[in-house]
């Protein structure tokens, strides 16, 4: 079910801006859901990169590693932060393709389809002025102290991509913390920085440069949400 929102508003302001921020996107009782069981997932993946090579790691994989490769990982991590495109953070992918959708029975799934399909779809061609989007591709995100996402702008040739998308599912944070969704300006400040939140979606419009900036040691929670793309 989607809440009710000053659509003409909302087109204006991503009309002008290339940007909106939609606060309570889902009704409160399904964000929460969402959070919590965002929480209670085990099947989370560290994914990072090393130039164009992505790896992931499983939590039992993660677990064995002893204390200095661990710390071999953080320096090769914020090594590449240094001067190239990095990341690190936890991820639950969620599949593209709507029938494999309907089938896992997966609650995030049936978010993706949501987000895909009839009024909800919509809207977020409405807003973005993108007509020809046919589905958002998703996954769950978690950041934990030392993640982060380094500048980039969300262009990949051949995916079709008309939008970016941040749902945020994070009811309790400050903004001393980090984690920071940060939108770049042209002399390399920040135009537009904003903490983690709850049942926010964010749309912005591609290319764009934008990153997350780091969670600090200090975060008593992880930064949880669903991110994508909306696409053709």
């Amino acid at each position: 079910m989607l809440t009710r929102h000053d659509r003409t508003a909302l087109i204006e302001e991503y009309r002008t801006r290339g940007f909106v921020r939609i606060a309570s996107f889902l009704p409160d009782e399904q964000s929460t859901a969402l959070y919590r069981l965002l929480r209670q997932r085990t099947d989370w993946k560290q994914v990072f990169n090393s130039g164009k090579k992505v790896f992931e790691l499983d939590r039992g994989t993660r677990a064995t590693l002893d204390g200095k490769r661990k710390n071999a990982l953080d320096e090769a991590v914020y090594a590449g932060a240094q001067e190239g495109f990095q990341y690190r953070y936890e991820t639950i992918r969620i599949p593209d393709d709507e029938a494999a959708r309907h089938e896992s029975g997966d609650p995030l799934a049936d978010l993706a389809v949501y987000l895909s399909s009839g009024e909800t779809r919509e809207l977020l061609r409405a807003v973005t002025g993108a007509h020809d989007i046919r589905f958002a591709d998703a996954q769950a995100t978690a950041y934990s102290p030392g993640d982060f996402l380094t500048g980039h702008d969300d262009r990949f040739p051949g995916k079709s991509r008309r939008a970016a998308y941040v749902l945020g599912l994070t009811p309790v944070w400050r903004l001393e913390w980090g984690g920071l969704l940060v939108m770049h300006g042209e002399n390399n400040d920040a135009s537009r920085a904003y903490p983690p939140a709850m049942n926010v979606l964010t749309l912005f419009n591609i290319p764009q440069m934008h990153s997350v900036s780091e969670v600090t040691r200090a975060a008593a929670y992880r930064r949880y949400s669903i991110t994508g793309w909306l696409r053709a």
